[in-house]
């Protein structure tokens, strides 16, 4: 690889990182949500309503459902026939401005309810007569697994930590300890705060995210044998803590199944591992672009110093929000 091609690269590279950098701290951990409420009012009578918008119209112009047959809406109002609201519910325009909608149908002398997640690419919901079981559980599993592959392609902050981490570690034996002690810690958290088991503020949760990103950064740049460059995984544990805090975030704003709470828990954490390792795949490409390259150092010291000055500008605009929130 010629020089001038390894500066072009190393151009584009840092034009892409500020390109996600910019979208990221807007969208970092989260997830367009729209929330539905659904409740029967007298017997297949139900009043229906979206949520608080999460953008700043109303969630009837990006959203329209399509409801069951033998359903007919009159406003706010939805009346079926003998067998009630069942059957197929679907919403168009997922996909937009919202990625997912989460439906909760409170049927009259059912006090826990039930709860459907919808997303763009499985946009349709089986809704099951009172008394049926619901979903099964593998297609529960599948959706969540997009949402958490949705989340973490999403969540900016979570992919710069782990791409910090990498280009500290390097493509070496340390780097199957570090990502694993980084799984390990998140998954506990994120089970924890999910579960109500460990309940805490978001506000400095992002904050500590940022500056956990900051603190790799540095570390990774120092020549000197830190206990971050001879410990990486314990680094990595510690704050992929605070991650898994961030990750519940979004998951609380999704809401879980009160009948498939493990099975939603389980495929929502194993869709952030597949879109971490699908990231870490494509950064492994770059690696085997440049490594021969006169120029990987300069690179590797740019992308560094790159990803640190937008983690250090999330910081201070976090911990501002945070003080004067």
């Amino acid at each position: 690889m010629t020089p001038s091609l390894t500066a072009r690269m190393a151009i584009c590279w840092s034009l892409f990182l500020l390109l996600t950098s910019w979208i990221g701290d807007t969208h970092a951990h989260e997830i367009s949500i729209a929330e539905m409420s659904v409740r029967e009012v007298a017997t297949n009578d139900y009043v229906w309503n979206w949520g608080v918008p999460g953008r700043d119209k109303p969630i009837s112009q990006d959203l329209s459902v399509k409801w069951p047959e033998g359903c007919r809406a009159e406003g706010a109002m939805v009346h079926c026939g003998p067998k009630g609201l069942a059957g197929t519910l679907s919403i168009e325009g997922l996909g937009t401005s919202y990625s997912a909608a989460l439906i909760r149908l409170t049927r009259i002398g059912d006090t826990q309810g039930q709860a459907y997640t919808l997303t763009s690419s499985k946009s349709t919901a089986r809704i099951m007569p009172p008394g049926d079981d619901l979903r099964p559980p593998w297609e529960i599993g599948v959706t969540y697994t997009e949402l958490g592959i949705e989340h973490i392609l999403s969540g900016i902050d979570h992919l710069l930590f782990v791409l910090s981490l990498l280009i500290m570690v390097g493509y070496t034996r340390k780097l199957i300890w570090t990502i694993t002690a980084f799984t390990l810690a998140h998954s506990l958290t994120l089970a924890a705060s999910a579960l109500g088991w460990l309940t805490l503020h978001s506000a400095p949760v992002e904050a500590t995210i940022a500056l956990s990103i900051v603190l790799v950064c540095v570390e990774a740049l120092h020549k000197q044998d830190t206990f971050t460059r001879r410990w990486p995984a314990a680094v990595a544990f510690i704050f992929g803590l605070i991650h898994g805090l961030g990750f519940a975030g979004a998951l609380q704003e999704i809401g879980l199944p009160q009948n498939s709470v493990f099975v939603s828990l389980l495929g929502f954490n194993v869709g952030v591992e597949l879109g971490q390792f699908f990231v870490l795949g494509l950064a492994w490409l770059a690696y085997r672009v440049v490594v021969n390259s006169p120029a990987a150092a300069k690179l590797r010291h740019a992308s560094l110093y790159g990803i640190g000055t937008i983690a250090a500008y999330w910081s201070m605009t976090r911990i501002v929000a945070l003080i004067a929130a």
